[in-house]
């Protein structure tokens, strides 16, 4: 595999958003919707700057899907920073990964592909890997378990909608929708639900939007300038990175049922992509 701008690009992408996890993680104690406000307000800025240099239509012509994108995102994004609060890093972030299997089941319905028979052998492998990351781990409740699954088939239904906007919207005017929904969700979720950042809560706030773009605009340059079956196999060096961030910064460790859960989530998950041939299907957007 060659190194050039494309692999870079994913690297980097990669790297940011594992990141903004670990910033997510560090302000467990502040309440997810106050923290997917923030996170989709500091994008929702940037998005705001790139549309006006490019004098687009932030509003777009498919609105009803853009907000459908947006709140199918908004739920995933909330649910996920839910898990990622009360669960090691590394599981929390490797069960979201198993949004692609969700992606390609969705994708039946909601845009007629199909599935080979031998991909349900592989969705089960990665839903055996998923049982052996809950284990007897007392750390990992089930409930949280549940909604982290919940949060990665909310992801698949964002996927699927944004690809029947392709070629319908402008990639930014998606995302803008996407910040722009999570925001006002967000504010909503504020009045219920508040706590006064406090020192360095600040810091770890802004960079979770700061992060959360630069993970984006890498993403989006890697996927300009390399094939998809490259690119997106790096993405999965989230999971590494969310094992040796576990461990450097919070102290964590992990059982071999999990590390073996693990291996098994994203070995069901790349068999799928490879052999079901669609490659699109496993860029995971943060959110």
């Amino acid at each position: 595999m060659r190194i050039n701008k494309g692999i870079l690009h994913m690297l980097a992408a990669t790297f940011f958003f594992s990141m903004m996890n670990v910033c997510i993680k560090k302000i467990s104690h502040i309440p997810p919707m106050e923290t997917t406000f923030f996170r989709c307000l500091v994008s929702m800025i940037f998005c705001f700057i790139v549309i006006g240099r490019d004098n687009l239509d932030w509003k777009g012509s498919n609105r009803m899907m853009l907000i459908a994108r947006g709140v199918a995102g908004t739920t995933a994004v909330a649910t996920f920073i839910l898990t990622l609060q009360h669960m090691p890093l590394a599981p929390a972030v490797t069960i979201q990964y198993t949004s692609p299997i969700f992606t390609t089941l969705i994708a039946v319905f909601i845009l007629g592909e199909q599935v080979r028979l031998i991909q349900f052998l592989f969705f089960a492998i990665s839903f055996a890997g998923v049982i052996m990351i809950k284990g007897f781990d007392g750390n990992i409740s089930l409930g949280y378990l549940f909604l982290g699954l919940f949060s990665a088939f909310c992801s698949a239904i964002a996927y699927n909608l944004v690809r029947s906007l392709k070629e319908k919207e402008h990639p930014i005017v998606i995302v803008l929708h996407f910040q722009l929904v999570g925001t006002i969700i967000g504010l909503v979720g504020c009045f219920f639900d508040w706590q006064m950042p406090r020192g360095t809560d600040w810091i770890y706030l802004l960079l979770t939007g700061i992060l959360t773009q630069l993970g984006q605009t890498n993403l989006t340059r890697s996927l300009q300038s390399e094939r998809i079956a490259i690119t997106s196999s790096l993405n999965y060096l989230g999971i590494l990175y969310a094992l040796i961030f576990g461990v450097f910064f919070f102290s964590e460790s992990y059982t071999a049922s999990i590390i073996t859960g693990i291996i098994l989530v994203v070995a069901g998950v790349l068999l799928n992509v490879i052999f079901g041939k669609k490659e699109h299907l496993i860029i995971a957007e943060d959110e």
